[in-house]
């Protein structure tokens, strides 16, 4: 079926890493439910702004991801897929990213371009900076602010603190995945923080950024006001992160997909959880 080849192509159960972020965003700053149109068109926009991003990045990365034999398997490579539908594919994410941001608030409407240039332009970082982990961060750690602005059509200090610790927990895993290219990104002149400064360094920094994402998730919840669940969450989260690093080292990188996929969902869907029975038993 070409819709289950579409869907593994983007990977699109890793949208569970983002969307739980947009729909905490989203309930908090409604203090609840926001109304079935505004969570559709939430969920319009990060799936439209998950598809696009993935689908360009696999169609720019093609020609890498062939030479590298942990990718050299992706759909592109292997002649599964055309470029015309991956680029077609991409177009129709933009579309539905562009429908919903135009349709929620004048605010989503003008931070488009932003978005869009973001979305397209992280899969070139790690050309030229190792800092291309922190520009995915940024770029997908918006989900939850954005879904706070796609209610009250503003910022506010708690959107801003959850952009912040989803961004830096973002960044944290991708430098973890990346140290299993760490050779080939050094034989291809590709930058990254494992490529740069060694695994062992590298994990260091991947622990570091952790630790500021759970203090950006902290200083949210102070910013909020937020309950005894949204904390009871937030030590959950603490706790997922340190299994995660507790997973990997210079001298055992076998469980990094482990780490990557299983704890991470732990920490997305954990907090999004938690965060839903703050809402709900708030007095």
């Amino acid at each position: 079926m070409r819709l289950r080849v579409y869907l593994d192509l983007v990977r699109f159960e890793h949208t569970l890493f983002a969307l739980p972020f947009a729909y905490a965003g989203m309930l908090m700053a409604a203090g609840g439910w926001p109304g079935g149109r505004t969570f559709l068109l939430v969920t319009l926009a990060m799936v439209g702004a998950r598809t696009m991003a993935m689908a360009l990045n696999r169609l720019i990365d093609w020609q890498i991801d062939a030479l590298n034999p942990r990718t050299r398997n992706r759909h592109l490579p292997r002649g599964l897929v055309r470029p015309g539908e991956v680029l077609a594919l991409a177009g129709v994410g933009l579309l539905l990213l562009v429908y919903s941001g135009l349709s929620l608030n004048p605010l989503t409407a003008r931070l488009l371009p932003v978005a869009v240039f973001f979305l397209t332009v992280y899969s070139y970082t790690k050309r030229f900076t190792w800092l291309c982990h922190y520009v995915l961060g940024l770029t997908i750690g918006a989900a939850a602010a954005g879904g706070w602005i796609a209610v009250t059509g503003s910022f506010h200090p708690t959107a801003l603190w959850l952009w912040a610790g989803v961004g830096l927990w973002i960044a944290g895993f991708d430098i973890l995945y990346a140290t299993q290219d760490y050779a080939f990104d050094r034989s291809f002149g590709l930058k990254s923080v494992p490529a740069r400064f060694g695994i062992p360094l590298a994990l260091w920094i991947a622990r570091l950024s952790h630790a500021l994402a759970w203090v950006g998730l902290l200083m949210a919840g102070l910013s909020y006001g937020a309950g005894g669940w949204y904390y009871l969450g937030l030590a959950l989260v603490g706790a997922l992160l340190v299994y995660e690093h507790r997973l990997v080292s210079p001298q055992d990188l076998s469980k990094v997909e482990v780490a990557f996929f299983q704890a991470n969902v732990g920490v997305s869907l954990g907090m999004f959880l938690f965060i839903l029975l703050d809402l709900l038993f708030r007095t």
